[in-house]
């Protein structure tokens, strides 16, 4: 007798947090990037380490508040909408039933069920108002049930990521006296952590390391290399 093969199972990794990478990834990128440049510009002005930490601090602060109240309106947008939508969605069933229906019956067929298959199918959704609704805003409207915990989560997440990633360049200015070494040393730390940021972004969205390391650090020096010839220029 024969034993029996076990069965290798393929195991799929899907993020569970993908919400969550996506706000720490638009923090921190606009975190690295925006007080990077700032820095390095004031320093192609003034040669004084204080003055850049002052505005560093101040553009953080300002940056982290405003980061974080755009994402809490993105994710009530996002709540407010799939509200909306489930009312309206509500009394088309209420007062339009046949109509949707014939929409639930379109999703269905677009998989190729025909005939008593489908009638039942049919009726075994529309027989529940509220499993009919959550039907059609999941396969008519293409929409998933926010979490109403979401807007205050992501706000925070947004903000801090880019508090943290503001931090990264603007340290040496806080630890160093020399307004040259610490641009140069802060110009290290950053382009070291946008290619670590890169590589973390790559992972989550698909994009080859490589790729995603030197997308980052481009969008950094760039940004950086601007603000510091334009200050450089004027003054």
């Amino acid at each position: 007798m024969r034993g029996v093969v076990p069965v290798d199972y393929h195991r799929e990794r899907h993020t569970r947090a993908a919400e969550t990478v996506r706000d720490v990834v638009i923090g921190m990128s606009d975190g690295l990037t925006v007080p990077f440049a700032l820095a390095a510009g004031i320093t192609g002005a003034i040669a004084a380490t204080h003055t850049v930490v002052i505005a560093g601090i101040a553009e953080i602060v300002a940056g982290s508040i405003a980061m974080g109240f755009g994402g809490y309106l993105a994710a009530r947008t996002d709540i407010d909408r799939y509200t909306s939508e489930y009312h309206r969605e509500t009394r088309e069933t209420e007062h339009m039933p046949e109509e949707e229906r014939n929409e639930v019956a379109a999703v269905f067929s677009e998989y190729g069920i025909r005939g008593a298959e489908l009638d039942s199918l049919v009726e075994h959704i529309a027989s529940d108002r509220e499993r009919w609704v959550d039907f059609m805003m999941r396969f008519e409207l293409g929409m998933e049930k926010p979490d109403p915990k979401r807007a205050p989560l992501s706000a925070a997440t947004i903000g801090g990521s880019y508090a943290l990633g503001g931090l990264i360049p603007l340290f040496p200015y806080m630890t160093m006296s020399d307004v040259t070494s610490a641009l140069v040393t802060s110009t290290i730390c950053t382009g070291i952590a946008l290619v670590a940021f890169g590589l973390f972004k790559a992972r989550f969205t698909g994009v080859p390391p490589l790729r995603g390391a030197l997308q980052t650090l481009l969008t950094g020096g760039l940004a950086a290399a601007a603000a510091f010839g334009l200050t450089r220029l004027i003054h």
